[in-house]
């Protein structure tokens, strides 16, 4: 009789898993935006417009690139950057999105837009 290879896992939580709930929930606050692609990347999800990378959702928190003309908004607001393996160092160029702006679609596809903006131009 042939043995079953047993498969051992870490045991550890993938911090950058997203719930389907939160997923839907940013995806339709994108409405207005429109061409919102989600593409599933090492637990998380990330978010294309038009085939330009501009987001992250992971942990069930959205992350919105930034550069240096619009980090200060994020950090004014209290919030910090994308970190994928808090026991590594360094950071992604992408910022936790404040709740109000989450919850306001019209408000968060403006930073949408502006973080669209960033992607573009670092693909220049």
């Amino acid at each position: 009789m042939a043995r079953k290879k047993t498969v051992r896992r870490s045991g550890r939580v993938n911090p950058l898993r997203t719930s389907e709930t939160f997923q839907r929930f940013v995806l339709d606050q994108f409405d207005e935006l429109g061409d919102v692609s989600p593409r599933a990347m090492f637990g998380g999800v990330g978010l294309y417009y038009r085939g330009v990378f501009f987001g992250i959702i992971a942990g069930d928190v959205l992350y919105l690139k930034v550069d240096d003309t619009t980090r200060s908004d994020y950090i004014r607001a209290g919030m910090g950057p994308f970190v994928p393996y808090p026991e590594r160092s360094g950071t992604m160029q992408y910022y936790a999105v404040p709740v109000d702006v989450l919850e306001n679609p019209e408000q968060l596809t403006r930073w949408a837009k502006r973080a669209i903006a960033v992607a573009e131009r670092e693909r220049e």
